[in-house]
């Protein structure tokens, strides 16, 4: 999903602040009580062969956890639904000047503009944010090997297999009828039709849905819209019978990528009319 980032404050007021509170910073490099948040031991540096990582949400975070990062810091609080509403606070900061790694999305620029202003060292890498199943193990292959955690990322993308199999067939044993339903997507949950083994015939967003694409899509007789739950803009086809199934994208504070895909099976069932 695809969230763009706005009001920055000034980076140079935000630099000097880390300058003070920097040296107050756990050894660890991760802050205190944000999300995602695995410090060392009080008093404690972290290992050199367990990098400090700092993302700026939830979503990079997910997939650190996977590459087998441990020590892993959140910019933005998973309580801030809309990211762009997000001020980077001086402790942000201070967490990134300590990192190793910055993990950001395309569509997230100020994440460079924070490494610049901490004075950070840190290597900037770019994640490619899409729940496919090939694209997620290829950004959590492209990171292991950064971390130096290949092991750990070849050992989660087993796991990672075996439940989104088991994901795959429960859905595709709801199917009305046994027959796959007809889907329309967001531009960012294209995922979970796959998910869902759907047929999709078409998409829309990420604005809003003009008349004449209203009028395409409703032609198309989808069964099943589904919306993103981050960046909605309401009942897509509200009177072609269709229903509408909002996707999340985001994981939680744990940053478990797995339970993303279990609630979008379990929304998708539902939707179709398992019990």
């Amino acid at each position: 999903m695809a969230r763009t980032r706005g009001r920055i404050p000034s980076l140079l007021a935000l630099s000097a602040a880390v300058l003070l509170t920097a040296g107050c910073a756990d050894d660890g490099g991760a802050g205190s009580g944000a999300a995602g948040d695995s410090p060392a031991p009080a008093g404690a540096p972290a290992a050199k062969d367990k990098p400090v990582v700092v993302v700026t949400t939830t979503w990079e975070g997910a997939f650190a956890r996977a590459a087998g990062a441990q020590d892993v810091k959140v910019i933005v609080p998973q309580s801030v639904h809309h990211a762009p509403d997000y001020d980077p606070k001086p402790s942000d900061l201070a967490a990134v000047a300590k990192a190793d790694f910055v993990l950001y999305a395309p569509f997230e620029p100020y994440a460079a503009k924070i490494k610049e202003a901490a004075g950070s060292k840190a290597k900037l890498v770019e994640v490619n944010l899409d729940n496919d199943p090939d694209k997620v193990k290829a950004e959590v292959d492209k990171l292991g090997a950064l971390f130096g955690t290949a092991d750990a990322a070849t050992q989660w993308k087993t796991g990672f297999d075996t439940e989104y199999t088991k994901l795959n067939k429960d859905v595709q044993a709801a199917w009305p009828g046994g027959r796959s339903p007809s889907v329309v997507s967001q531009v960012f949950t294209g995922w979970a039709a796959k998910l869902a083994g759907a047929t999709p015939v078409g998409t829309f967003g990420p604005e809003a849905v003009t008349p004449s694409q209203l009028a395409d899509l409703s032609a198309k007789k989808p069964a099943l819209v589904l919306d993103n739950a981050h960046m909605s803009t309401g009942t897509v086809l509200p009177d072609s019978g269709a229903k509408q199934v909002k996707i999340v994208n985001y994981p939680g504070e744990d940053l478990d990528l797995l339970p993303v895909y279990r609630n979008a099976a379990a929304e998708l069932k539902k939707a179709m009319g398992a019990p």
